[in-house]
């Protein structure tokens, strides 16, 4: 049976005291003091009953508001469940320790992902005015032998160097390198990242320390594992179809009599056989050209002139292929660079947009030019789809290519050329067109 709800408790309490009042004084009247008195005394228990009464139950009350307002959750009130009064305020304690438990245990998974990037992560926070550390990883902590302290004065005593750099900046954002002794050894260069971020009236400040060295070391494995994909796949490509071959020849040559089919079996089986031979001989070839790229010889050359003169080497592919060219460098640019290996650069550049308009109505490339800030600028633009953002990240990587007859090295050796001459080679990819930009220095 459900109780009553405390107003109607205590609306109960005070008829019965009132009614008891009225008792008392009519045996007043009676003249039986006596019974009077005894009944004034049970009269006295009931107010005492509900002084109870209503303390304790604004007693739970404050004391659940209390362990809400103090995310404190370790109370248990399953024993006043039945009490209908506080069912809501109750049901509120139970999703808010819910919420609490599910927070902690997000806290815990995220601290334990922290610990495990091998990165110094510190994470700060603005109290009062002052900063605090909110959260140091455990790599921060053992590889700059750095104690988990909570105070920023205590963090500058072990990190002088840190400490001082961030505020020097003022706390705002930062991209630098740092050079830091660890552990009694040489001093080492870190790449630092800072970012400044508010929530919730919180201000955090987070600072990152990756050793240079170790992304060096990751950059040059990623590059390793997909170089060796490429080659593997390539090698594979080739050595496959031999093998099954060879293994063909082998069965036909252990037979007593060869008939004409066989004998034209085994013509076919070597001429493919020379084929995929040649194949491997070519991508070793083009390996060889990337290992061993000579030392540019620079001379004083006029840039447009050396575009015109590759324009016209691609001009029949141009016309057969239905390009429109427009060249829009009308300004004479002397550089020294090696005229034969920028050639080359042009040439592959050119014959890549050739193959980026094969599907295409309109077929357009331009070409154009600027010089800003003692840099020269060359624009090679086609009018196709763009690179897919699948293969983005892989347009630079040796042997990489999506065409059935293409080497794979035209952008690899064309970026190491203009790399060796101290510029780069930059693309901008979007749905209408690919620009390919060459930075030379003036």
């Amino acid at each position: 049976m459900k109780s009553f709800k405390i107003y109607n408790q205590l609306f109960i309490r005070i008829i019965i005291l009132l009614i008891g009042f009225g008792i008392i004084f009519f045996i007043y009247q009676k003249g039986l003091i006596y019974t009077a008195i005894f009944c004034g005394l049970v009269l006295i228990l009931m107010l005492v009953e509900m002084y109870q009464f209503i303390k304790n139950a604004f007693l739970i009350y404050d004391k659940t508001i209390a362990s809400i307002l103090e995310r404190d959750f370790s109370s248990d009130f399953s024993k006043h469940k039945s009490q209908d009064n506080y069912a809501k305020l109750f049901k509120l304690y139970a999703v808010l320790k819910t919420k609490q438990n599910e927070e902690i245990s997000k806290d815990i998974i995220y601290q334990s992902i922290l610990n495990n990037i091998d990165t110094g992560i510190l994470i700060l926070q603005k109290q009062e005015g002052n900063w605090t550390v909110f959260l140091m990883n455990d790599y921060f902590s053992s590889h700059f032998n750095v104690p988990k302290v909570s105070k920023w004065k205590y963090l500058k005593n072990q990190f002088p160097a840190l400490c001082d750099l961030i505020e020097s900046n003022g706390f705002e954002e930062l991209k630098t390198t740092l050079q830091i002794r660890v552990n009694s050894e040489d001093s080492q260069t870190f790449v630092m990242q800072t970012s400044r971020t508010k929530t919730y009236n919180q201000e955090y400040y987070v600072v990152l320390l990756d050793s240079i060295q170790k992304v060096i070391e990751k950059k040059e494995k990623e590059a390793w594992i997909n170089l060796m994909k490429v080659i593997s796949h390539e090698l594979l490509n080739s050595l496959t179809p031999i093998r099954s071959l060879s293994q063909n020849l082998h069965e036909l040559v252990q037979q007593e009599s060869l008939s004409t089919e066989d004998l034209d079996d085994m013509k076919q089986s070597v001429v493919t056989m020379l084929n995929r031979s040649d194949h491997l001989q070519q991508f070793v070839e083009s390996y060889r050209k990337l290992a061993m790229l000579p030392t540019p010889q620079k001379t004083k050359v006029e840039i447009s002139e050396l575009i015109e003169q590759s324009l016209t080497i691609m001009n029949s592919l141009f016309k057969q292929h239905k390009i429109e060219v427009i060249n829009e460098i009308n300004q004479k640019r002397w550089l020294y660079v090696d005229a034969y290996q920028m050639e080359q650069v042009f040439i592959n550049l050119f014959t890549n947009s050739i193959f980026a308009l094969e599907n295409h109505e309109k077929k357009q490339i331009t070409i154009s030019a600027e010089a800003k800030e003692k840099r020269f600028f060359i624009k090679i633009i086609d009018s196709g789809n763009g690179i897919d953002t699948e293969i983005e990240d892989k347009i630079f990587l040796p042997f990489f290519t999506t065409r059935k007859e293409g080497a794979g090295i035209g952008l690899t050796l064309s970026k190491n050329i203009l790399e060796a001459h101290g510029g780069y080679l930059a693309y901008q990819n979007n749905e209408t067109q690919t620009t390919f930009m060459i930075c030379l220095m003036e």
